[in-house]
């Protein structure tokens, strides 16, 4: 196995942000294909794994902060 180069580190992180950027300018999944395709292409598969968990986690984060997120258990009536 070998490790990825800070080239191809630095490559990798400016993939999954451009992909990101295209997200939360509120693009569909499909309009960020071309923008997915290159960060899988770029970076290693359990780093996309490791920040696609990340971004969820970041997501609901600044849902709590906002007050937007009710638990399931209050949700169900």
């Amino acid at each position: 196995m070998s490790f990825p180069s800070k080239e191809d580190r630095a490559k990798c992180w400016s993939h999954r942000d451009e992909y990101w950027k295209c997200l939360d300018d509120g693009k569909t999944e499909t309009e960020c294909k071309k923008f997915r395709d290159q960060y899988e292409k770029f970076c290693p598969a359990l780093w996309v794994k490791h920040f696609d968990r990340k971004r969820e986690y970041l997501k609901f984060k600044e849902q709590l902060e906002q007050g937007g997120y009710v638990p399931e258990e209050q949700t169900a009536t």
